[in-house]
């Protein structure tokens, strides 16, 4: 198995996944997002670009564990994926749409193979802490869902289509219209499949693993005036999945769920002021069926109502801002009657470019609550750009997790005295570039304090604060990108180690690799081009003590395109994934499919 590993390092080890690195501008078009705009040059960013998500058609955890280094957690194939990023755990991930965090109020994590790749026009990572922008759970890291709105761009339509092994298909489609005063972006699309793939180790199909997810989104803007815009964005997501069996006699049982996001934007300018102001409400429901073939259910309803305003101010080389937030969530299901919190909070960032080498950032967050302590948050960074080839980058934060509404109210096991788990992060990162070369080598060190674990207490668990998990690891990044005549080669590598410890005991957490490893390879001529993405994750272990572990393992996907038109308007594409047919998990019990192929019609007109 490690020769086999060390060859293929060996022959991919210098290519390329195609993601922009954190020099890419965000403010070309319309987004929602001031924070990522503004406040973020101190910190890692990549910005995934459109060829890499019209690659992977099949689900947001495929699109991440190929272009990044989290792991993730699948109850198998299109099941529950829950990542782990810098050696977090699920719910230190969170995920913001169009600036707004929108993790589950009842578990505090979100769902990676229910999110779509298409409901969004940018996705970005951004690594490390980010609470005092984002609130909870931006310990690990945030993922980033931005609907752009551009004005003046005429009348756009794609449809993307893809069909597969396991009758996986895929549909989606957008349309875009804008003109000098309005800007209107619509997206709906479906994917689903049968997921009845061969287990070979237990000479069997998957059963109960069917599923279809559907969404629905929808951004427009309207310019009252050269100073004064309005902005509406609505989502809706609609799942229903059944959970794969473990063995042929297990029981089946299903999940549905349906959530809803709605956000009113106004956002308006006076000379050096800009302000921002938002209405949201967001939506969750649950209904699980232990067992698919009996009408008995659980189910949970959720409801959040916020309003933020941002006030920014620009003046020469500052820029200021002062954001003020009000949260009203209220939950109720099977097993909590009803629950309620309140959170209030005031946000202060500032950015200073002293000379064109040296810029700094400040943040400072405080946040109220009727049902836990809040700690205060700050971020500090730092950027040097001593010569044109060569960046640094500083920075540290405190950050936190607030506990959930079934950590809190969980009937006979809920914990209303747990306190917010709180993050201290240092980074230091080198960014060095040589004409059409690039390398980054990161360093991080994070301890969470007061972590919050579900332990055992007589006959049940209880949710406590345990402790504290200690955190560094190591980063790096290879790209390289050459266009001559008609002919353009893109490569890119990157590798990261990670140590996440629970300082009592000196061991690592479970699902947490040492090692992780992602290449790829990109070509193209005229209308053709190829890929082909490599990815190693290293062993986990899969209980506290470190006693068992999962195998490490690698996978290859690989993928031709045709464009046809003038402009290659017209597109069809062919990948086979899984090219090895490696035989792995990355949940114990859990097997992945082997190798499968996938056609994809994209039209632009």
């Amino acid at each position: 198995m490690k020769k086999k590993i060390l060859v293929m390092c060996f022959l991919v080890g210098c290519h390329f996944l195609q993601a922009q690195e954190e020099t890419v501008q965000l403010d070309e078009a319309v987004i929602s997002d001031r924070n990522l705009v503004q406040f973020v040059e101190t910190q890692t960013k990549t910005i995934l670009s459109d060829s890499i998500l019209n690659q992977h058609t099949s689900s947001m955890t495929d699109l991440l564990q190929f272009n990044s280094s989290i792991y993730f957690k699948e109850n198998g194939a299109g099941m529950v994926s829950s990542p782990s990023f810098r050696g977090t755990s699920a719910s230190h991930t969170a995920v913001i749409w169009n600036g707004v965090n929108v993790n589950s109020s009842f578990l505090g994590q979100a769902d990676f193979n229910v999110l779509n790749i298409h409901s969004a026009d940018q996705l970005v990572i951004k690594s490390g802490g980010g609470s005092v922008a984002y609130g909870s759970s931006a310990i690990g890291g945030s993922i980033h869902l931005n609907n752009e709105l551009n004005f003046r761009k005429g009348f756009e339509n794609q449809i993307l289509a893809n069909y597969g092994s396991f009758n996986r298909y895929g549909l989606n489609f957008q349309s875009k219209y804008s003109d000098e005063k309005i800007s209107l972006n619509f997206q709906f699309g479906r994917n689903g499949s049968d997921n009845d793939f061969k287990i070979a180790e237990q000479n069997r199909n998957n059963r109960n693993g069917q599923f279809y997810h559907q969404y629905l989104s929808v951004a427009t803007a309207y310019k009252l005036n050269s100073k004064n815009i309005l902005k509406w964005y609505g989502n809706i997501s609609d799942s229903d999945r059944n959970f794969s069996l473990i063995s042929a006699n297990a029981q089946p049982s299903k999940y549905e769920d349906y959530s809803t996001k709605s956000m009113l934007e106004w956002d308006s300018k006076l000379g050096k002021f800009q302000s921002n102001l938002k209405g949201i409400y967001l939506g969750e429901k649950f209904e699980y069926f232990p067992h698919s073939l009996s009408s008995y259910s659980e189910k949970g309803d959720g409801k959040t109502y916020m309003l933020k305003y941002d006030l920014g101010y620009h003046w020469k080389n500052l820029w200021f801002n002062l954001n003020l937030e009000a949260q009203h969530t209220e939950v109720q299901t099977s097993k909590i009657d009803f629950a309620k919190r309140q959170i209030g909070s005031a946000s202060f960032q500032m950015k200073h470019r002293i000379s064109s080498k040296i810029l700094y950032e400040a943040s400072l967050r405080q946040e109220l609550s009727d049902v836990y302590t809040s700690p205060f948050l700050y971020a500090l960074g730092l950027k040097y750009n001593p010569t044109q080839w060569y960046e640094l980058r500083l920075n540290t934060s405190k950050n936190f997790r607030m506990p959930t509404f079934n950590d809190l109210f969980w009937p006979g096991s809920g914990n209303e005295n747990l306190n917010p788990e709180t993050s201290v992060q240092y980074e230091l990162a080198n960014q060095f570039r040589l004409k059409n070369l690039s390398f980054g080598l990161i360093a991080y060190q994070n301890s969470i304090e007061n972590y919050i674990q579900w332990v055992p207490s007589g006959s049940l668990s209880v949710p406590e604060n345990l402790g504290e998990v200690s955190i560094w690891g190591l980063e790096s990044n290879l790209k390289y990108d050459q266009k001559f005549h008609h002919h353009r080669l893109e490569f890119n590598a990157s590798y990261a180690y990670t140590e996440s410890k629970n300082k009592a005991t000196d061991k690592q957490l479970i699902y947490v690799p040492y090692h992780k490893f992602t290449s790829s390879v990109g070509y193209s001529w005229k209308g053709i081009s190829a890929f082909y993405q490599f990815m190693y994750n290293g062993s986990v272990y899969t209980d506290s003590g470190n006693r068992d572990e999962l195998d490490g393992y690698s996978l290859s996907n690989m993928g031709i395109n045709y464009g046809i038109g003038k402009t290659k308007q017209y597109r069809i594409g062919f990948q086979i994934l899984n090219l090895l047919d490696e035989v792995y998990q990355n949940v114990e019990n859990r097997t992945m499919p082997g190798r499968n192929y996938n056609i994809t019609i994209d039209i632009n007109f």
